[in-house]
C-alpha cells in the first residue's frame, strides 16, 4: 500500500475518533419510529364549519380507500377530491367531504398521510373517528403524536416544534409573529450555525492533538480556533443579554396597578378590561386580593393585575393583601403607579417632592424602577383647569418622574395618551419579533446556552495547560447546543469527512511532498465505501 494511502487511512481512523454524539433525553431518541398507524381530529374540538381528521402511518392509504370508497388508485398527491365518507363496516354514508393524500416522505410526519375534510358537527366527527377505529392496524393518536413523528422524521427540530406549539396558542399579533418565525426555523438555524462553527473548532483542536507531535500539523492550526471561540462566545452572550424579550412576549408582560387606597386602581383595571372585572367602591380597602386577567394591548400579551391599596392597617386580611400587592410589584415588568390628584399639594412647586416620596412608598427600594413604571395622576376631572396646567408645567421640568400621565377614569380624559405610553413601554420590553436576530423564547434554551458559555470558558482555562481538557470544553459546548435543537446522534464526522475529502489529498501532498493523484484519491474513496 502506498505511503499516501497509509496516511489517508490514518486520517480516516482519526475522523472516526472525532465523532461526538450529542445525547439528549430518551424522549427524543433517534431510534426507529413506530410502524403503527394513528388517527385523530386535527382541527380542534368544538362545532365548526369544517373539521379535519388526519391519518398517518403505513396503513393510511388503505384507510383512505376504505372510508372514501376508493376501489382502485389513490387520489393524486396533494389534490382535493370530493367523496362520500363511508363506514367501511356498513357502507353507510356518514358525510360528504374532501379527501387528500400525502404520500411519505413528502408529508408533515414523513409518513403516508390521509386527510378527511368533513363537516364539523360532533355527530359527523364521532362517526368518522369510529369508522377509522374499526379498521385493523389503526389506533387513536396520543396528544402531540403527529408532531412527535414529524420530529423523529427530521421534518422539525425541537425549536420548530416549540414554535408550532406557540403558534397554536398565540393570542396576540406579536406572539403570532414570533412563533411563526421560530416555526420557520430561524432560531434553530442560528443554533445550528453556532454548532457547525464549534464543530470546526473542535476538529482543528483534535487534529492538532493527534498530529502535532510528529510535526505533521503546523502550530498555526490553533490560531483560527483562538479567534473563532471568543467570537462565538460573544455572540451567545449577546443572545442571552436580551432582557428576556422573547420569553416575555411568549408568556405575557406582567403589568401591575399599584398605589394607595381609593386612587382608582380598580376603575383603571375595569377600563383596560372593558368590563366590570373588579369591584369599585368609595370605601377604602375594597380590593384585598390580587385580581388578574389576560389582555391584548397593542398586539402585545399582557397579564394585568389589580392589587390592594397600600397603607398601614391593623386588619390581618387587608395586611395580607398589602403584602401580596408589594410582592406583585417586585415581580412586575411594568408598574402603573396611580396617584389621587386631589391629594397633591396645593402649591405646584411641592408636587414633585410629594410624588417622589409617594413612589418610594409604592416601589421597592434599592432598585432603579424608572424604566419599569408609569406614573398616573388620576381624578383630574375634580381639579380646576388652571391647577392642572400648573402641575403639568412643574412635571415637564422634572425629568426623574417621567413619564407622567394625567388621567380621569371617570371622564376618560387622557386615556388615549395613557394607552399610547403603555403600548410604547410594551414595545420596548418585547421588541419587534421580526427585526434582527431571532429572540430566545424558552427557559430551557437559556439554561443550555449558559452551559455552553461555561463550557467555552473551560477551553480558555485549559488551552495552555492540557489541550485534551480544553477540547472537552468544546465538546460540552457542542452538546449543550445540540440539546436545544434536539439533535440526536449528531456526528462530528459528517463535516469532518467533507473537510477531509477536500483537504486530505492537498494536506498530504504538501506535508509529504507527493503529487495529488485524483485517480488514486477516487480509488481510495471507493475502497473506504466497500469497507
Amino acid at each position: 500500500m502506498s505511503l499516501s494511502r497509509c496516511w489517508r487511512r490514518a486520517l480516516r481512523m482519526t475522523a472516526v475518533r472525532l465523532r461526538v454524539r450529542v445525547r439528549c433525553d430518551s424522549s427524543v431518541s433517534s431510534a426507529a419510529g413506530p410502524v403503527d398507524t394513528i388517527y385523530a381530529l386535527s382541527s380542534g374540538q368544538g362545532r365548526c364549519g369544517v373539521a379535519v381528521v388526519r391519518v398517518s402511518g403505513p396503513a393510511a392509504g388503505g384507510a383512505l380507500r376504505s372510508v372514501a370508497g376508493l376501489s382502485h388508485a389513490l387520489p393524486a398527491p396533494r389534490t382535493a377530491l370530493l367523496r362520500s365518507i363511508l363506514n367501511p363496516q356498513t357502507n353507510e354514508v356518514l358525510d360528504r367531504g374532501l379527501v387528500l393524500w400525502f404520500p411519505g416522505p413528502h408529508s408533515f410526519t414523513g409518513e403516508d398521510i390521509a386527510e378527511f375534510h368533513i363537516h364539523g358537527g360532533p355527530a359527523v366527527i364521532n362517526g368518522v373517528l369510529q369508522a377509522l377505529g374499526s379498521l385493523p392496524g389503526l389506533r387513536p393518536a396520543e396528544a402531540g403524536e403527529f408532531t412527535q413523528r414529524a420530529f423523529h422524521a427530521g421534518k422539525l427540530d425541537l425549536t420548530e416544534v416549540e414554535g408550532l406549539g406557540d403558534l397554536i396558542h398565540a393570542e396576540t399579533e406579536a406572539q403570532r409573529r414570533q412563533a411563526l418565525r421560530q416555526m420557520a426555523g430561524d432560531l434553530g438555524q442560528l443554533y445550528n450555525d453556532w454548532s457547525q462553527r464549534l464543530k470546526r473548532c473542535l476538529a482543528h483542536v483534535e487534529a492538532f492533538i493527534d498530529f502535532s507531535e510528529g510535526d505533521l500539523i503546523e502550530d498555526g492550526v490553533l490560531n483560527q480556533v483562538d479567534l473563532d471561540v471568543p467570537q462565538l462566545q460573544m455572540e451567545i452572550e449577546n443572545h442571552l443579554c436580551d432582557e428576556r424579550r422573547g420569553e416575555r412576549l411568549r408568556s405575557g408582560v406582567q403589568v401591575v396597578i399599584a398605589g394607595s387606597t381609593n386612587v382608582g386602581k380598580s376603575s383603571l383595571f375595569n377600563i383596560l378590561c372593558q368590563r366590570p372585572a373588579a369591584i369599585v367602591s368609595p370605601i377604602a380597602g375594597t380590593t384585598r386580593d390580587i385580581v388578574e386577567t389576560s389582555l391584548d394591548i397593542g398586539g402585545f400579551p399582557v397579564l394585568l393585575s389589580d392589587t390592594a391599596g397600600l397603607r398601614d392597617t391593623g386588619d390581618c386580611v387587608e395586611k395580607e393583601g398589602v403584602r401580596r400587592a408589594r410582592h406583585m410589584v417586585e415581580l412586575a415588568d411594568v408598574t402603573l403607579v396611580l396617584v389621587d390628584s386631589t391629594q397633591l399639594p396645593q402649591e405646584p412647586p411641592m408636587v414633585s417632592g410629594f410624588l417622589r416620596e409617594y413612589l418610594m412608598n409604592v416601589l421597592p427600594s434599592g432598585n432603579n424602577y424608572k424604566q419599569q413604571r408609569l406614573l398616573i395622576l388620576n381624578k383630574i376631572d375634580l381639579l380646576p383647569k388652571e391647577h392642572i396646567s400648573a402641575i403639568q408645567n412643574v412635571l415637564t421640568q422634572t425629568s426623574d418622574l417621567a413619564p407622567v400621565c394625567i388621567l380621569s377614569c371617570h371622564s376618560r380624559e387622557g386615556l388615549e395618551r395613557f394607552l399610547t405610553l403603555l403600548q410604547d413601554r410594551l414595545k420596548t420590553l418585547c421588541g419587534d419579533p421580526l427585526a434582527g436576530s431571532p429572540s430566545l423564547t424558552q427557559t430551557r434554551h437559556r439554561a443550555h446556552l449558559q452551559n455552553c458559555v461555561e463550557a467555552l470558558n473551560q477551553y480558555y482555562q485549559y488551552r495552555n495547560v492540557d489541550l485534551a481538557l480544553a477540547a472537552e470544553g468544546l465538546r460540552l459546548g457542542l452538546s449543550s447546543l445540540g440539546r436545544i435543537t434536539g439533535k440526536v446522534g449528531v456526528v462530528l464526522g459528517q463535516p469532518v469527512v467533507a473537510l477531509l475529502k477536500l483537504l486530505c489529498p492537498l494536506l498530504l501532498s504538501r506535508l509529504l511532498r507527493l503529487p495529488v493523484n485524483q485517480e488514486e484519491h477516487q480509488a481510495d474513496n471507493d475502497e473506504r465505501l466497500n469497507e
